[in-house]
C-alpha cells in the first residue's frame, strides 16, 4: 500500500509563512502546530525561518529609535525602483526576498550608523566590493534553508547550467570541488545591480555550506570592471573571497577561515 502523503495532507507554505509571521489567529496557530508535530520536515523549515527572523531582529536591535539619514532613504527609493524594473528576477518567493532586502538594508544601515560612514562614503564603495557584499547577504539568506536552499538541484545540473547561462548571457561552468570535500547542492537565479546573478551552493559531509556567486560587475561610470586581484571581505554577514575577470564577478562565501576560502577561490579560478 502506498503510504506517501497526498496533496491534501501537505501543509501549504503560505500557512507556514503566516505562522512564522504571526498572522494566524491563536486557535489556527495552535492547530497548525499540532499538524507540524506530525511533519518533521515542515517543522524544521518553520524552525529555520524563525531563526532567520531572530537573527534579523538581533542585527537591527536598537535601530528603531535612530533617525533614518536622508541618504539612506534615497538609496532605499532607488533600490525600490530597481526592484520594480527587475521583478521578473524575484523567483525565490516572498519571504526569502523580504529577508534578503531586510538583511541587506539592516546590515548596510548598521555599517553607516555604527561605523561612522556618511552616505557619500557608502556611495563610493567600489562596485566589486558591493558585489561581494551582495554575495555574502545572499549566502546568509539561503544557507539556512531546509526545503529550498536552491531552485534547481544538482540532479538537474545540465538544465541548471543552460538556464543560468541564458539568463546571465554568458556560458557558465560549475566548478567541481569534490577534492576539497564539497558536493554541488544546486543553484538559483538572483537579481543584481547590473543584471541577473547566479548562486551555486555546495555542501560537505558535515553539512557545512559554501556558495559561488556570479554576475556582471559595472563601474560607477557604467562600463565593465575589467579585472581585480583576489580580495577578502570580512565585514559582512559571512566572509568572502572575490575577484572580477573581464567584467564578470565571482565570490566564494562561507563560514570558513580566510585561508580556506582563499584555497577554494584558487581552485574555482583555475577551473573557470
Amino acid at each position: 500500500m502506498d503510504t506517501r502523503p497526498d496533496e491534501a495532507t501537505t501543509i501549504p507554505e503560505d500557512d507556514l509563512h503566516a505562522l512564522v509571521d504571526g498572522r494566524l489567529a491563536p486557535d489556527a496557530a495552535a492547530a497548525l502546530r499540532r499538524r507540524l508535530a506530525a511533519d518533521p520536515q515542515a517543522e524544521a523549515t518553520v524552525t529555520a525561518w524563525q531563526a532567520q527572523r531572530e537573527a534579523l531582529r538581533d542585527l537591527c536591535a536598537g535601530m528603531s529609535d535612530l533617525a533614518i539619514p536622508a541618504t539612506l532613504m534615497a538609496a532605499c527609493e532607488r533600490a525600490q525602483r530597481t526592484h520594480e524594473r527587475t521583478s521578473q528576477w524575484w523567483r525565490w518567493g516572498g519571504m526569502a526576498a523580504g529577508l534578503l532586502v531586510a538583511f541587506g538594508v539592516g546590515w548596510l544601515a548598521s555599517t553607516q550608523w555604527h561605523g561612522g560612514q556618511d552616505g557619500a562614503a557608502m556611495a563610493r564603495v567600489e562596485p566589486a566590493r558591493q558585489f561581494a557584499q551582495q554575495a555574502a547577504v545572499a549566502y546568509a539568506v539561503f544557507q539556512p534553508e531546509v526545503r529550498h536552499p536552491v531552485e534547481v538541484t544538482a540532479a538537474q545540473q545540465d538544465h541548471l547550467v543552460q538556464w543560468l547561462s541564458k539568463r546571465l548571457d554568458r556560458p557558465l561552468k560549475v566548478p567541481v570541488l569534490k577534492a576539497q570535500g564539497y558536493e554541488l547542492v544546486g543553484g538559483r537565479l538572483l537579481p543584481g545591480d547590473d543584471g541577473a546573478r547566479a548562486q551555486f551552493m555546495y555542501q560537505d559531509s558535515a553539512g557545512q555550506r559554501i556558495t559561488l556567486y556570479l554576475g556582471a560587475v559595472k563601474s560607477s561610470a557604467g562600463g565593465d570592471v575589467r579585472e581585480t586581484a583576489f580580495r577578502f571581505l570580512d565585514d559582512g554577514p559571512v566572509p568572502a573571497f572575490y575577484w572580477v575577470d573581464q567584467g564578470f564577478g565571482y565570490a566564494i562565501s562561507g563560514k570558513l577561515t580566510r585561508e580556506a576560502l582563499q584555497e577554494l577561490a584558487r581552485v574555482v579560478y583555475g577551473q573557470l
